[in-house]
C-alpha cells in the first residue's frame, strides 16, 4: 500500500472544496481509506470504499465504526469485479489510485465510463507514476488540474456526460 501523502491530499481537497459537500464518492483501491475518510470529514454525502486486501478492508471497517461514519460502505473485493457489477448508483467524485506497478489507470478510466457509474460532470482524481507517460483519457474527459510531488503525478479530471 502507498497511501496518498498529506501534501497531495491537501491540494486535492482544496481543488474539491467547492463540490465535496453532499457528494457521492467512490474510493476505488481504498487501501487505508485516507481519501474517502477525508471526503467524509469534509462533508461528502457518502463514500463506497473498495479494497481487495481482506486485512486492509477489515481495518478500514474498524476505522469507519470507530469514527461512526454511518454513510461509509466498505466492500472487500477486486476493483475490476466491482466495476463489472456496480451498485446501481452514480458517483460525483471518484478517487482512482491503483498500484503504480499495475499500470492500469487508462483501462480503469475506460471501465468507469462503460460501467455507467459516473454522474453528470463527475470528477475523477487520478494518481500515477510521473515517470510514465500521462494516461490517455476516454473521450469527454478533460484534466482540470494537475501537479507533481516526488514521483507522483496527480490530476483532477472532469467527465462531461
Amino acid at each position: 500500500m502507498r497511501p496518498t501523502s498529506e501534501r497531495i491530499r491537501e491540494a486535492l481537497f482544496n481543488w474539491l472544496a467547492p463540490t465535496i459537500s453532499g457528494a457521492r464518492c467512490l474510493d476505488l483501491f481504498a487501501g487505508t481509506g485516507a481519501l474517502g475518510l477525508e471526503a467524509l470529514s469534509r462533508g461528502a454525502g457518502d463514500v463506497v470504499f473498495v479494497e481487495k486486501s481482506p486485512l486492509a478492508a477489515k481495518i478500514l471497517r474498524d476505522n469507519v465504526q470507530v469514527l461512526d461514519a454511518s454513510t461509509a460502505d466498505v466492500r472487500q473485493g477486486d476493483a475490476l469485479v466491482f466495476l463489472e457489477a456496480p451498485p446501481g448508483k452514480k458517483f460525483d467524485i471518484v478517487f482512482l489510485d491503483p498500484p503504480f506497478a499495475a499500470d492500469m489507470l487508462g483501462d480503469l478510466c475506460r471501465l468507469l465510463n462503460e460501467a455507467s457509474v459516473l454522474g453528470s460532470g463527475a470528477l475523477v482524481y487520478l494518481e500515477e507514476d510521473r515517470a510514465r507517460p500521462e494516461t490517455d483519457l476516454p473521450p469527454g474527459w478533460r484534466i482540470l488540474k494537475s501537479k507533481t510531488a516526488g514521483n507522483v503525478r496527480y490530476s483532477l479530471a472532469q467527465v462531461d456526460q
